[in-house]
């Protein structure tokens, strides 16, 4: 019997949850209205750095709206994709029966068929590959469909699933984060080096290096925790090569600095605070090992050019004396905390980017102290509260490549370097082919393939070049455990009941497992429930009920400062580097063909590609996910930022249609002359779903278009803000 939730356990579920009472009242009846209206915690699970707790308000069987969790307390709160979630549910182009590819790959001929069918078709073709090729040759994809949670993660079931099948080829590192993975250990020893928002109160001065956060959020609090250090008069500064939502709404000075160049910006940071004698050398000397290397790199002793603001002036396009008096601001100023972007690092030298954050909050003295930070990652890099979430039995090494560079390991195969000839895609939760870089060549990857595979909630460009789709549900149809980037753990529960011919992802590997012959290994004899249940009972949340309940459990200690133990006791807790201090210097390091310490590796544009392009996120999108969705696209209305003296060289007015021309493809797009993006720089937001002519153009704006799988070195991490152009009038 394969271990699910029945509809009938289903429905009991949803009865309890619409019969509970929340901190501030989860059940309301509107006035003069017969039919209850209730409020059931739930979260969006995206893979959005959010996590914010929420309530949706069901009526009749049917979300009506989403509000914040008043259990949240006062700071933390979703946002306008979280607020519309209900939106996604009931989309008129939402699948609701399975798909089996009818006419050639990308063509969107499907026709529909029984589940039965279709799972016997991806079971006899999983395998049959294996059969022929071994196990390695599949390949997993996707798994930010829903990231977060404990049982319902597309991620962790598919590896789960391909692992016990036999193995896989799986993909390494991150979109997100894979420059500053890989080098903040180097430096810190550890990943585990943010804080909590709420030390944000104790901060005199905010930095926010990349860090868009009113769009993309790092975490559901910091927005309103940066807010609220504006009303008190506190600074908070911000750089971006554009005039954000975050500058206009969080910032009281906006620095524009070209992309790809914020390691030399440092640079030149730290050369006046040693100028100047802002820097804290004391500070410096106790905790970084190799500081006195880096002072002579950066006043030039040893042979390099001096980092004065000058010399960054001519790399960044920011003026020498906003570089000076954002320095002295800098260094007269304690605790500060500076706040980097994943931005930052996904670029061509993106790993020194982060290197050098680290770098000034040590020369400062802002390293491990209340109100200060350490200069890596804020998101996702402090512990997590202790809960259980579905295993992943690994039996010996898996083969792996590099995430950013799966078309090319597809493509390429071992004839390239890579570790297996990839016949099958397993595609889970995930848009490639509009999220993967270089859409074209991820096309082609898609081609090559024997067979693929995607759970989706819709036809997405990625499942249009898929042999079968088998349709899913939202998290807001299931229950879950939802792990956030703060001390605090989430209970998202169903809301409503799914569309009847759609099914859980665990559901649908469940009944794969049990056509391959490996059913109770997957469930280990679980349904949801009880594995939801043993995941609460490994961890510190004292009571299941009540956490179901409320919908949010609170770590006790809100104020977590990453290395603070460090700095309190550099005897007692070194650091796991080879000097047990900040290593600023490293020959680990260097043994990767790098520095030893932190460099200005700036991607030079040329006569042929001479602006550089950005490709942020829209607040109106997960990624990818709602482009399809009218409501929201509408209010994200896709053009070409473009600054007035780069438009006026090319004759270009505002709303004209432009192409934007890169060595991998060409879009084209109406211009949006405006002075919120500096002068060299231009922007896509990302997320866009392509639509191509005949001659290869993409004329929705989709970035990724123009994007290369060139990675960023050592890491091979994203460089998708490291992107030369040219703009023309089309």
């Amino acid at each position: 019997m394969v271990a699910r939730v029945s509809e009938m356990k289903i429905k009991q579920d949803l009865q309890d949850t619409q019969d509970m009472r929340s901190c501030a009242s989860l059940s309301s009846t509107k006035r003069n209205v017969v039919v209850e209206e209730t409020k059931v915690p739930v979260t969006c699970n995206k893979d959005c750095g959010g996590g914010c707790p929420l309530l949706a308000h069901v009526r009749d069987g049917r979300i009506v709206r989403i509000t914040n969790n008043p259990c949240g307390g006062p700071y933390m709160s979703g946002c306008i994709r979280g607020f519309q979630a209900a939106r996604t549910l009931y989309a008129p182009d939402r699948l609701k029966k399975p798909l089996l590819r009818s006419g050639p790959r990308g063509s969107g001929e499907f026709r529909g068929v029984e589940w039965n069918e279709a799972l016997d078709i991806v079971a006899d073709k999983l395998a049959a590959i294996k059969a022929r090729y071994g196990s390695e040759a599949i390949m997993p994809l996707g798994g930010s469909g829903s990231c977060r949670s404990a049982l319902h993660n597309t991620g962790r079931l598919t590896a789960r699933f391909l692992a016990l099948f036999g193995g896989f080829t799986a993909t390494a590192g991150s979109y997100s984060s894979a420059a500053a993975q890989f080098v903040t250990p180097f430096v810190l020893g550890t990943q585990l080096a943010g804080i909590d928002p709420g030390t944000l109160q104790f901060s005199r001065l905010i930095i926010l290096w990349g860090a868009n956060v009113a769009d993309c959020r790092l975490g559901c609090e910091m927005d309103a925790r940066i807010r609220e250090a504006k009303k008190r008069g506190i600074e908070v500064v911000v750089l971006d090569p554009r005039r954000t939502a975050t500058v206009t709404q969080l910032g009281t000075q906006w620095i524009p600095v070209k992309p790809g160049t914020d390691s030399a910006l440092m640079m030149a940071v730290l050369y006046v605070l040693l100028q100047e004698n802002l820097a804290d050398l004391a500070f410096a000397a106790k905790y970084g090992f190799g500081f006195d290397k880096l002072q002579q790199h950066i006043l030039g002793l040893d042979g390099s050019p001096a980092k004065t603001p000058e010399w960054a002036e001519a790399i960044c396009g920011t003026s020498a004396e906003a570089i000076r008096r954002f320095a002295r601001r800098y260094g007269q100023t304690k605790p500060v905390a500076l706040i980097p972007g994943l931005s930052i690092q996904r670029t061509i030298g993106g790993e020194e980017a982060i290197r050098m954050a680290i770098a000034l909050q040590v020369a400062t003295g802002n390293l491990g102290i209340l109100g200060g930070s350490s200069g890596a990652l804020t998101w996702g890099r402090l512990p997590q509260l202790r809960c259980g979430a579905i295993g992943l039995p690994f039996k010996g090494r898996m083969p792996s490549v590099p995430v950013y560079r799966w078309p090319d390991a597809i493509l390429e195969g071992k004839e390239g370097g890579y570790p297996s000839d990839i016949a099958a895609i397993y595609n889970v939760g995930g848009n490639y082919l509009v999220q993967g870089s270089d859409t074209r060549k991820s096309i082609r990857a898609f081609e090559k393939v024997e067979f693929s595979v995607c759970h989706d909630l819709f036809m997405t460009p990625t499942a249009r070049y898929c042999d079968i789709i088998l349709p899913v549900t939202s998290p807001l149809e299931r229950q879950d455990i939802v792990f956030t980037d703060a001390n605090y753990l989430l209970f998202s529960s169903q809301a409503v009941l799914p569309p009847p011919e759609t099914r859980n992802d665990y559901d649908i590997f469940c009944d794969l497992a049990e056509r391959l012959g490996f059913l109770s290994e997957f469930t280990e004899g679980k349904d949801e429930e009880a594995w939801l249940r043993g995941f609460i009972a490994e961890s510190e949340v004292p009571d299941y009920e009540e956490f179901k309940r409320s919908g949010i459990y609170m770590g006790k200690d809100q104020l977590r400062v990453g290395l603070s133990d460090f700095v309190a006791d550099p005897e007692g807790h070194p650091l796991n580097t080879p000097s047990g201090r900040v290593q600023l210097c490293s020959e680990a390091y260097a043994k990767t063909g790098h520095s030893p310490m932190p460099e200005a590796r700036i991607l030079q544009a040329s006569d042929a590609y001479p602006l550089r392009l950005v490709t942020p996120k829209s607040r109106y999108r997960t990624h990818s996910q709602n482009y399809n969705i009218p409501w929201f696209r509408e209010r994200g209305e896709q053009a070409l930022w473009i600054n007035p003296h780069d438009a006026a060289q090319r004759g270009i007015a505002d709303g004209q249609q432009v192409y934007v021309t890169s060595p991998q493809g060409r879009v084209r797009i109406a211009a949006r002359v405006t002075e919120d993006i500096m002068p060299g720089v231009v922007c896509l937001l990302a997320g866009v779903w392509p639509s191509f002519e005949s001659d290869g153009t993409d004329v929705a704006g989709s970035p990724n278009v123009l994007t290369s799988t060139v990675p960023t070195m050592p890491s091979q991490g994203s460089r998708t803000h490291s992107v030369l152009v040219q703009v023309a009038p089309a």
